[in-house]
């Protein structure tokens, strides 16, 4: 009903704003996620609805004491700890953290997973599954396709959340793909971690947010701004590995100025196609390439192969706008971005499952810059990092010499492939790939010819059936017979 903006549905008006917040704290750890990925979704939800749905924070009431020691025995059978303070310094929905010190005498963070949270998790992924089973015809073909996207990519990354071994991986490859980024990240202790407890050097720092503390200690509140820009710019869209949740809470800053990330549960990659799609959308967007930006759109699969010429020239047009005003603000811009999407609830558009994050780590570097910087644009801040990194992200060599090196190397490569087309050609073997989205498109216009003539045949060959069972049912045979025929005939 929220969705579709229904004033009713079936006598049920939906929850106000702060009454779905509301609930959505009372249905638990799972729930609160998902409305936080939600969040950015201004083609779901109206921005009431949005407004209040940023505001909720992963943050629920520790352990009791008895399940944090049942928790910490089963983590640690032996105690490598020569203190373990038992009150909680943080607590969020899939665990608590700790301060504890080693025998060794060195300050750690200890994350301690809570007790059934796994299959708490399971059980809350089956009961939105089965809402959005229920609820799928509600929506839009297209709206259903995404809600669906959003749901399985949801569902796929907190099982992997509440996992601590799996946040340890994560951690572990990330400090290793970005030990030169100049940002800081925990030093995890492998030996003495298990699924249950993760152990982590403790970081000192202040909360990005902390605008008070970083003033008193002469911060430059527009270069941690702009070091933070271009560590997830590197990220997102010239790695395709990113840290995926960098709200406040776990983004320090240190005395010396130096950035401090946290929190490795949500770490997500980007397929090698989506991550080159993206920078052909900025690119395109930037310099109003009308072209490239249908055919980047349409290769990331927001938008459909069927869209109206008419429609899809208003939409492009209104995001190059977003692009080009340099009066924008911060606020403006988002309010401008949010119409767009608004727009595009009964229009063939949706965002792939691999865009979900992306979006709503963009929200928050821009809420994170506005704290700051009144007038930030993060989308401006990125042009000019990706316009300087573009031949490295598209997999170029740092220097022309070593491309032009690689190129020659590919040329046995290029002509054995040149080849195979042309023989496969000649042989009348040739296949042509079709995309995802054109497969999908494809399926959708069979399915809408096919139904009806479904629906008729089954009117008539009841009609039939009702004939040969009982001759005193020929009147309402006749009906349905004729139904049947006028609805092949009209379809």
């Amino acid at each position: 009903m929220v969705i579709k903006k229904k004033p009713s549905f079936l006598f049920f008006k939906p929850l106000s704003p702060k009454k779905l917040k509301a609930t959505t704290i009372n249905l638990g750890a799972s729930f609160i996620k998902l409305a936080q990925v939600l969040a950015t979704r201004a083609d779901f939800f109206s921005s009431d609805y949005l407004d209040e749905l940023k505001e909720l924070h992963d943050q629920l009431p520790s352990m009791s004491d008895e399940e944090y020691k049942e928790i910490f025995s089963i983590a640690f059978p032996i105690n490598p700890f020569l203190l373990f303070e038992d009150t909680p310094l943080a607590s969020a929905s899939i665990g608590q953290v700790h301060i504890a010190y080693l025998k060794t005498g060195e300050k750690v963070a200890v994350k301690l997973r809570r007790k059934g949270i796994k299959s708490r998790v399971i059980a809350d992924i089956r009961i939105i599954n089965f809402f959005n089973t229920i609820f799928k015809p509600l929506f839009s073909h297209y709206t259903k396709n995404s809600i669906e996207a959003v749901v399985s990519e949801f569902s796929s990354m907190i099982l992997q959340e509440v996992s601590l071994n799996h946040e340890l991986g994560n951690l572990q490859k990330f400090s290793n793909m970005y030990k030169d980024s100049g940002v800081k990240f925990p030093k995890a202790y492998a030996s003495i971690s298990c699924d249950d407890a993760l152990v982590m050097s403790y970081e000192e720092g202040f909360r990005f947010d902390d605008k008070e503390n970083l003033k008193k200690e002469n911060i430059d509140f527009n270069e941690i701004i702009a070091k933070l820009v271009d560590f997830y710019t590197t990220q997102m869209l010239i790695n395709g590995y990113f840290h995926a949740d960098p709200h406040p809470g776990n983004l320090l800053v240190n005395k010396q100025g130096e950035l401090i990330l946290l929190d490795f549960g949500m770490v997500k990659s980007i397929p090698n196609n989506i991550r080159v799609a993206i920078i052909e959308l900025i690119k395109a967007a930037n310099e109003r390439d009308y072209e490239l930006y249908i055919s980047a759109n349409k290769r990331l699969g927001t938008i459909a192969h069927e869209a109206p010429v008419a429609e899809l020239a208003e939409f492009t047009d209104k995001m190059f706008d977003i692009f080009s005003n340099e009066n924008l603000s911060s606020e403006s811009m988002q309010q401008l971005a949010f119409d767009v999407l608004e727009g595009t609830r009964n229009f063939p558009f949706k965002l792939p499952s691999d865009a979900i994050y992306i979006l709503r780590v963009s929200a928050i570097i821009e809420g994170l810059g506005t704290t700051y910087i009144e007038n930030f644009n993060g989308i401006k801040d990125i042009l000019p990092i990706l316009q300087k990194n573009i031949p490295k992200a598209l997999g170029a060599s740092d220097s022309i010499f070593e491309t032009i090196v690689d190129e020659i190397k590919s040329i046995p490569f290029t002509i054995k492939d040149f080849k195979s087309v042309i023989k496969q050609a000649s042989n009348g073997e040739l296949k042509v790939g079709i995309s995802e989205g054109q497969l999908e498109w494809i399926a959708k216009e069979i399915k809408d010819f096919v139904r009806p003539i479904i629906l008729s045949l089954g009117f008539i060959f009841t009609s039939i059936f009702m004939l040969l069972y009982d001759k005193d049912l020929k009147e309402i045979a006749l009906i349905l017979f004729s139904l049947g025929l006028i609805r092949l005939i009209y379809k």
